[in-house]
């Protein structure tokens, strides 16, 4: 591995803080290129992008999918207090964020099965082909000295997030990314070696 390389994805962190500027539309389409250049299964490259610059619809998908984890929260007995501080703190990074990136998985190009069990992993594999292509956008935002914050909270409220941002019914949203010019420098987290999470046989 060069050492740019090394570098790359060594350097890249999760960016919850944004400057209050904005991304241009050429970064923009640079990150979502890098994405589509990700292996798929089949290439039936499964992604679809809903790119979100819109404060308004921020707001809207903030608000709808801050309704649906409250619930959930509040379902698995999370005290008021700590339900307040995860929703501000979600709150804080997407509307900070110039971009929002819904990654969505489509089956349309999938292949279909007579069996559940087969179906079953095509699906995987699409869930799996859209996380490739998810690291491809975010080593791209980094070489652009732009931060990014990788979010699955969309798997969790998929209708409230098509309900918000008009999606097509195929378009089933897993992720999204939040972009924009680095308001922090956050550290490097602790990381298991690859000894500890290998067997070689």
């Amino acid at each position: 591995m060069s050492r740019d390389t090394a570098e790359l994805l060594k350097g890249r962190r999760t960016v919850r803080r944004f400057r209050d500027e904005t991304v241009g539309g050429s970064a923009v389409k640079a990150i979502l290129e890098a994405g589509t250049w990700a292996p798929s299964a089949h290439n039936a490259q499964p992604w679809r992008f809903a790119v979100v610059v819109s404060q308004a619809r921020k707001g809207e998908l903030v608000r709808r999918m801050g309704e649906k984890w409250r619930a959930d929260l509040e379902r698995d007995g999370v005290s008021e207090c700590q339900i307040e501080s995860l929703l501000d703190e979600a709150k804080t990074t997407m509307m900070s964020a110039p971009v929002l990136i819904v990654v969505c998985v489509t089956m349309e190009d999938m292949d279909v099965y007579q069996d559940d069990v087969r179906n079953r992993a095509e699906w995987v594999m699409a869930v799996q082909s859209a996380a490739a292509c998810i690291e491809n956008m975010l080593l791209m935002t980094h070489a652009l000295k732009l931060g990014a914050c990788w979010n699955c909270g969309p798997l969790f409220a998929p209708d409230e997030a098509k309900g918000a941002l008009g999606l097509n019914s195929n378009w089933q949203p897993t992720a999204m990314i939040a972009i924009g010019f680095p308001a922090e420098s956050p550290e490097a987290p602790q990381r298991k070696t690859s000894d500890e999470v290998s067997i070689w046989i």
